[in-house]
């Protein structure tokens, strides 16, 4: 195999940590001859446990190894597969190399491992060429990167040379894009990374190939390994996103009208707004922003969350995206300021007024409670201020955060008629309620009153009390 993945060109950059390229080291120390038998069995092991690994987050199934290949192949971010990710198959001298590097893949796609596994007493290779996965509920792992992939890996099994699997992949790279951007909805800055950064050791325990704990983002509390899923350790995905569509909020029709106008715009390439969402808690914003992810994934779509702390971060957020062939919403949950915090001037920088522009391919969508964002004071609006001589200077700096947002959607907590009409309809969609209509609005009544007003929030909470009873 070493003799194989040395021929690399074009994929070089695939990471000597990466999973096959330390098992082609295996097979280098296994063809000379010079190695322990029992040290070498624990080296594939390792590796074995990091393709279960793999394999599990990403509900891989049947062939795990040619799996592995196509994921690679998906994931390496080269000059040549992001122009691909542009233009599809395309002229040039570049192909020659690329097709020398897809030959040595048909020839890793076909590899025998037969004689390894013999001379270490082990079946570990011929199991997961013929894997049958434990069924696992969807929130486990990403399914549509899942089945992308997996459709990959069985075209590339059907290719019949190097020329075909070369329109397979650049296909591929057409439709989905490549690397982590190509596959996955939603992300967020890895916890790790910007821990190593506050204590000035960013090289240590965010470089790359290093184990993280990234329970935030894979959904478990369970160290996972970049170097074998091929990701950044600066942004990472976020695996397990809602499934929310936006007839799933009921009523608030004309807000969710501005906000699929400008998210159309923004797509379709034209020029679109920042949107600040903000109203009263449990009204919706979240969640038509979440559905708005759903609805235009398919055209290019991506959404980056990022937290008030990490707004120091949004400089690096936009370089690393500014040259992909996506659409970015830097998506911002809750977003409001105390009088004394002041990473509102990071946000100021970024959305107008820096000295580098904000790429054309992003935007922020931030929701709040507050319609300003920043808590004004007494002193702020007093004709005369004890601590501060220019107050309307003051004034101005705060108002100005939300003027950056060209589009600014209101959600107002429901009248108690809307709340009913809200409770009506979501429990059509639930069969198991089968309560008559007076029932259901006495006990909503009810809920509302302990829950302490009305919102869709608690609607959908005292549904969800409903559907579950036995």
């Amino acid at each position: 195999m070493y003799r194989l993945t040395s021929k690399l060109i074009v994929y070089r950059e695939i990471g000597e940590e990466s999973i096959l390229m330390q098992l082609s080291d295996v097979c280098r120390a296994f063809d000379r001859g010079d190695y322990d038998r029992e040290e070498l069995t624990a080296r594939v092991l390792d590796q074995i446990h990091r393709l279960l690994d793999l394999a599990t987050r990403y509900g891989f199934n049947k062939n795990l190894w040619h799996n592995y290949l196509a994921f690679l192949l998906a994931m390496t971010e080269t000059p040549f597969t992001l122009v691909s990710e542009k233009v599809g198959a395309n002229e040039g001298s570049v192909n020659h190399f690329v097709k020398n590097d897809l030959r040595v893949f048909r020839q890793l796609f076909d590899y025998d491992f037969g004689p390894l596994e013999k001379a270490l007493g082990t079946d570990v290779f011929s199991v997961i060429e013929d894997y049958h996965a434990v069924g696992k509920k969807e929130r486990v792992y990403n399914r549509s990167v899942s089945e992308k992939v997996q459709a990959l890996s069985r075209q590339l099994e059907e290719s019949a040379d190097e020329d075909d699997m070369y329109r397979v992949v650049t296909d591929f790279y057409r439709d989905y894009g490549v690397g982590m951007f190509g596959l996955n909805k939603a992300f967020r800055i890895n916890e790790r990374w910007s821990s190593a950064v506050e204590t000035g050791n960013p090289g240590s325990s965010a470089a790359p190939g290093a184990k993280m704990n990234t329970a935030s983002s894979s959904g478990g509390g369970k160290p996972v390994d970049y170097a074998a899923a091929g990701e950044s350790d600066f942004l990472i995905p976020i695996t397990a996103t809602s499934d929310v569509v936006l007839d799933d909020l009921i009523g608030y029709e004309l807000q969710k009208e501005k906000l699929i106008a400008n998210t159309e715009a923004f797509v379709s390439g034209r020029l679109a707004n920042n949107v600040l969402l903000y109203g009263d808690a449990g009204t919706g914003k979240s969640t038509s922003i979440k559905a708005i992810l759903n609805q235009y994934y398919d055209r290019g779509l991506r959404m980056i969350e990022v937290y008030k702390h990490e707004f120091r971060y949004l400089q690096r957020i936009l370089a690393e995206v500014k040259n992909r062939n996506y659409r970015f919403v830097i998506y911002m949950d809750d977003l409001s300021f105390e009088e004394f915090e002041i990473e509102y001037k990071y946000l100021k920088a970024v959305i107008e007024g820096g000295l580098e522009t904000k790429p054309e391919n992003v935007l922020i969508y931030a929701t709040s409670n507050r319609r300003h964002l920043i808590r004004e004071t007494w002193s702020d609006r007093s004709d005369r201020s004890d601590d501060e001589l220019h107050r309307s200077d003051t004034m101005q700096e705060k108002l100005s955060l939300v003027a950056r947002f060209g589009i600014s959607i209101g959600y107002m907590k429901p009248s108690h008629k809307e709340y009913l009409h809200i409770v009506r309809e979501l429990a059509q969609r639930y069969p198991q309620i089968t309560l008559s209509e007076e029932e259901l609005l006495q006990k909503a009544n009810q809920w509302e009153l302990r829950s302490g007003g009305a919102s869709g929030r608690t609607a959908q909470q005292f549904i969800n009390f409903l559907a579950g009873q036995e």
